[in-house]
């Protein structure tokens, strides 16, 4: 079994595995919709005038941010549900995440209880636009 490390925001993650010192990327998953705007995910009210005024048309603030972060959340379980398969196969022996501080809290309350036991490390950056190079010498350290 070996050390698996994910490297994720709200529309990537790349899946690495380590042995040794050295990092190998096995997959890498896309979720297109992370990288939307607000007003991209979610469609005017049907029927709506175009000449009615904005603030008739406005949402509440409580509800300002809600498709974005379901859409967030789509991809946190379904990253988290990668991992699940994995561990279930018995391939990963240890974990390490790497993602924005948001992300990161997303990806840890949706991975299962048996699964974050195997998290050793975890690292609140953004790093999926890096090289093998960087990302190796980012987690480098993190045994």
């Amino acid at each position: 079994m070996t050390t698996y490390i994910v490297v994720a925001d709200a529309a990537r993650a790349r899946i690495f595995t380590r042995d040794a010192l050295t990092l190998e990327e096995q997959e890498s998953l896309v979720h297109a919709e992370g990288r939307l705007h607000e007003g991209d995910l979610i469609t005017d009210r049907r029927g709506a005038d175009v000449h009615e005024s904005m603030s008739s048309t406005s949402r509440s603030s409580g509800e300002e941010g809600s498709a974005s972060q379901h859409e967030n959340e789509l991809f946190a379980k379904e990253v988290a549900q990668r991992l699940y398969s994995a561990r279930t196969e018995n391939q990963i022996s240890k974990l390490v995440l790497v993602a924005p501080p948001k992300f990161l809290g997303l990806l840890r309350e949706k991975i299962d209880a048996t699964t974050q036991k195997l998290i050793i490390h975890t690292l609140s950056k953004d790093l999926t636009k890096s090289s093998l190079a960087n990302i190796q010498d980012a987690v480098r350290d993190l045994r």
